[in-house]
């Protein structure tokens, strides 16, 4: 009888208070961590700060006896269900973009000497992280480098709101890179190079083979001898006018001279683009002959042409 008085003073003196219970996981964007934020139902003590957040993405854990401490002081009906209750305390970050760290980082390069075309190349690192809608200034401090090999070291400068300016040692080397022309999709052998199938853009000079195309004007309106994926460079080697006659195809054969003009059918012994001399075959005497060609499927021989073969 005793017992079950004193188990119904317990529970009657627990429905007095304000029942409150744990997050497991709590994800904030705060500098400071709220009752609110670990006790679900804290009520008008919820906004009550209890200590400072972790870096914008990091983790902190209150374990059980934190949580035991933290119910007693501010006067909360919370008891541990197991020994291992536990918060998760997740701090919201977004990673600083690589290319505005690249950008603080060569304004100073360039200072020194650096090439303004130079592409940044960073060592091992990890990006500084900030609050989510945070606005972000960079900055580079005790910048070095070595003009020999393009090694640099700089101090990085970030600064936001609702963190502590940060400072990161950082090095890495500036390559130097060279204009060149890429294909924006596969291109088969003897496709003729359109104004939409390349672009231009800058690459590390030693990624580059010697012989690349640096302009479109030269790639566009050519024909490829072989094939170019995605991505890649145009080889100057690889590319040809495009052929106006290609080999066992019908040709016209053409004869100028003053007051006469003769035509003939033959057929193509080679591929052949405009203005180069091709050998072709008159398909009645079966004789070769060389001519020039001059336009899509026609070829003129010229006056006294010697046949090279029969």
């Amino acid at each position: 009888m005793r017992a079950l008085v004193l188990l119904l003073l317990l529970t009657a003196g627990a429905a007095a208070e304000e029942l409150v219970a744990i997050r497991p996981v709590a994800t904030i964007d705060d500098p400071a961590i709220r009752l609110g934020d670990v006790f679900d139902g804290a009520g008008a003590r919820a906004q009550q700060p209890i200590g400072a957040a972790p870096a914008p993405g990091r983790r902190l854990v209150l374990e059980t006896p934190q949580l035991v401490g933290l119910a007693r002081g501010y006067g909360l009906a919370w008891r541990p269900l197991s020994p291992n209750d536990r918060v998760v305390v997740e701090r919201a970050g977004r990673a600083v973009p690589r290319a505005e760290i690249e950008a603080a980082l060569k304004a100073e390069l360039v200072r020194l000497g650096a090439p303004e075309t130079g592409e940044i190349e960073l060592g091992p690192w990890m990006p500084p992280m900030v609050p989510p809608t945070a606005a972000v200034e960079l900055g580079a401090e005790a910048v070095t480098l070595e003009g020999n090999n393009g090694r640099f070291a700089a101090t990085l400068v970030v600064a936001a709101e609702g963190i502590p300016t940060q400072r990161f040692r950082i090095a890495g080397r500036v390559a130097a890179t060279v204009p060149v022309v890429l294909a924006t999709h596969r291109l088969a052998l003897g496709d003729i190079v359109g104004p939409g199938d390349v672009r231009e853009t800058r690459q590390r000079a030693e990624r580059v083979r010697p012989g690349a195309a640096e302009r479109a004007e030269p790639a566009v309106g050519q024909q490829l001898r072989r094939p170019v994926g995605a991505d890649l460079p145009f080889q100057l080697a690889d590319l040809a006018p495009p052929a106006m006659v290609l080999k066992n195809s019908r040709v016209t054969l053409v004869l100028d001279a003053p007051g006469l003009a003769l035509t003939a059918q033959g057929r193509a012994l080679a591929n052949a683009p405009r203005g180069a001399v091709v050998a072709v075959m008159n398909v009645n005497s079966q004789q070769v002959v060389e001519g020039q060609v001059i336009g899509p499927g026609r070829v003129r021989i010229a006056l006294g042409s010697v046949p090279i073969s029969r």
